[in-house]
């Protein structure tokens, strides 16, 4: 095993080897989310899954609570990829170089944002908070924010399911 004591996918321990009390499955509270994580103006995120946490080797899963009628600056997130469940609320994302694309997603919703992609996230409500649940596609959280003069009028981007042509939105 290594230094870290936790088992790995190329480790392969023989049945019984491995503390499943200590090394198996975590809850992690609702209370107990961590918010010292990189933060983006204009949202709080709080990590549940991470390496520090939890030993996870290969996703971080948090929290991302948006103000009534605020917007994050811009950012992206390095190499890693994102996952947006909307829980509650109306969140409206741009992105692009200039944020000139933007869509909508509501409760129900996932959002995907592929690698090194400039984004914003803005709360489409004015009186209530955006609430959704993250996860990205390594164990720590990688938040670059960046300067971009955003186009004043976005280009609105609707999904289209490539494999089930008349199912999509």
């Amino acid at each position: 095993m290594p230094h870290d004591g936790l088992p790995h996918s190329h480790d392969t321990p023989a049945p019984g080897d491995t503390d499943w009390r200590e090394h198996g499955v975590k809850v992690i509270p609702a209370a107990s989310l961590d918010t010292n994580t990189a933060q983006t103006p204009g949202m709080n995120r709080a990590a549940a899954i991470n390496l520090a946490r939890v030993g996870a080797q290969k996703i971080w899963a948090g929290t991302v609570n948006i103000h009534a009628g605020a917007k994050t600056g811009a950012h992206h997130h390095g190499a890693l990829e994102s996952v947006i469940y909307v829980l509650k609320g109306r969140a409206r994302m741009r992105w692009g170089n200039k944020l000139e694309y933007v869509a909508e997603a509501g409760p129900g919703d996932f959002i995907f944002v592929p690698p090194y992609v400039p984004h914003q996230e803005i709360n489409a409500s004015d009186d209530e908070t955006l609430e959704c649940v993250l996860m990205r596609s390594d164990n720590e959280a990688v938040v670059v924010n960046i300067d971009v003069e955003p186009v004043e009028k976005p280009q609105q981007v609707l999904w289209i399911d490539p494999i089930h042509k008349h199912g999509g939105m």
